[in-house]
């Protein structure tokens, strides 16, 4: 039965990863699902309070970069809160249509659409839509990178 929880815990860890194309699928819940299966029905001492803490910190900084990505590059454009807003919407949208290029593809059209409605003024509105695209790429890699450190600091703290 152990291989069986393994199982869940693998493909949980790469249901994680899958959550950085398709926002509706919460990485962080993934992750911790995976560590849950693990913590309550493969070895309920296995893991440290130091780990558990970690994880913590971890957590609250991977779901920060994602953030912060998008709103610093937005703003650093001269974006508006409404175009951050719609950035987010148009995110969760995107992941729909025309999967996966459609999380890159709709924010940028909608933020592009809601500046340009907003300063009138074509090429900042390509800008702040192209800040999109790199604020959500940034958030991404910092996603995968924290992830990965995740899944890594568990497997060795499995082993050791």
């Amino acid at each position: 039965m152990e291989y069986v929880w393994w199982g869940i815990t693998v493909i949980l860890f790469i249901l994680s990863f899958v959550g950085i194309v398709y926002p509706l699928i919460p990485s962080i819940v993934m992750i911790w699902g995976g560590f849950a299966v693990y913590q309550f029905l493969i070895n309920p001492d296995g893991l440290s309070i130091w780990f558990w803490i970690s994880m913590i910190i971890l957590s609250i900084v991977l779901i920060a970069a994602d953030i912060i990505a998008n709103s610093y590059f937005v703003k650093k454009y001269g974006g508006s809160k409404t175009s951050e807003r719609i950035a987010v919407v148009a995110t969760i949208i995107g992941s729909f249509i025309l999967p996966p290029f459609g999380i890159i593809i709709i924010p940028f059209l909608a933020v592009l659409i809601t500046e340009v409605i907003i300063h009138k003024d074509t090429k900042k509105a390509a800008k702040i839509g192209f800040a999109t695209i790199i604020g959500f790429l940034g958030g991404s890699i910092a996603k995968l990178l924290i992830q990965l450190l995740m899944i890594v600091w568990f497997i060795l703290a499995v082993i050791f």
